[in-house]
């Protein structure tokens, strides 16, 4: 799973999704990602992700440390033992829309272009270091303005040797709907506009978290000791999570608010991109 500016191969992708009480922001939602990549482009490469947030910063991508490397990992040892293969899932619709100006920014390994309207991302390409900076095709630009209007897009530039050394991404927002939580998992590889009609292999985990859950929901996770406060604060203490390994439409993951607190994971629901 993930979109990307050039030829690559994405494998062992985690992707998780929660509710949480933070005790400075409030009511957020909190957004991880993780692959193993494989850059197969001549020169440097990007992975876009299309945020369910109207509004972005940079301060909300959260350097998880050293000690925070295995966070995502952590999440799905804590469910595989419970979690079967989710299979054939149902899909629903989803149209947004919105506007903004780009932010450049230093994240991890990745320079990283943020924008609400994906059409600017052009324009701001020269402010990325050469190094890191891949050719763009514009019909990628004006496929997610298209189809996720009201989303931010976050296009995370990295080079080959980038790719090795990468952490999770932990990123924050106020979510567009608060009633659905919501996993980007658009998937192309060629540098161009995914074709929503075209079934993707998938070979991932995602895995849900929320703070209103009741006692006794969903399994605990062990993260490493020493992890910092600051990223902990981010991060929920029990979680539920399922493998998908097949050949599926393309699109986003989301699954209720209200059948993620029941356990519903049968209710996961595979969201292709809005017309």
């Amino acid at each position: 799973m993930c979109v990307s500016m050039a030829e690559a191969q994405f494998s062992g992708t985690t992707l998780y999704v929660g509710r949480r009480r933070h005790p400075r922001h409030g009511a957020i939602e909190v957004l991880g990602y993780e692959n193993t990549a494989v850059n197969l482009a001549d020169g440097p490469n990007a992975m876009l992700l299309h945020l369910p947030a109207r509004t972005m910063t940079p301060d909300r991508f959260v350097p998880v440390g050293r000690r925070g490397e295995r966070v995502l990992a952590a999440m799905v040892d804590a469910v595989r033992p419970l979690a079967r293969s989710a299979g054939a899932l149902t899909m629903d619709w989803m149209s947004y829309d919105g506007p903004e100006a780009v932010q450049v920014f230093e994240h991890d390994v990745y320079t990283v272009l943020l924008a609400e309207d994906p059409t600017l991302v052009p324009a701001a390409l020269g402010r990325v270091p050469e190094h890191r900076r891949p050719r763009l095709d514009p019909a990628l630009m004006e496929f997610y303005a298209d189809h996720y209007p009201l989303h931010s897009i976050a296009v995370c530039c990295f080079d080959n040797a980038d790719a090795r050394r990468a952490k999770p991404l932990l990123t924050w927002y106020e979510p567009l709907d608060p009633d659905v939580l919501t996993a980007p998992a658009l998937d192309a590889h060629t540098g161009g506009p995914p074709d929503p009609d075209e079934p993707v292999p998938t070979d991932h985990w995602v895995v849900f978290g929320t703070d209103e859950a009741p006692d006794g929901w969903g399994v605990p996770v062990g993260y490493e000791r020493g992890l910092r406060g600051k990223v902990r604060a981010f991060l929920p203490d029990t979680v539920l999570g399922a493998e998908f390994a097949t050949a599926m439409p393309n699109g986003d993951f989301a699954i209720a608010h209200d059948d993620l607190i029941e356990g519903r994971l049968d209710r996961i629901e595979r969201l292709r991109p809005s017309r």
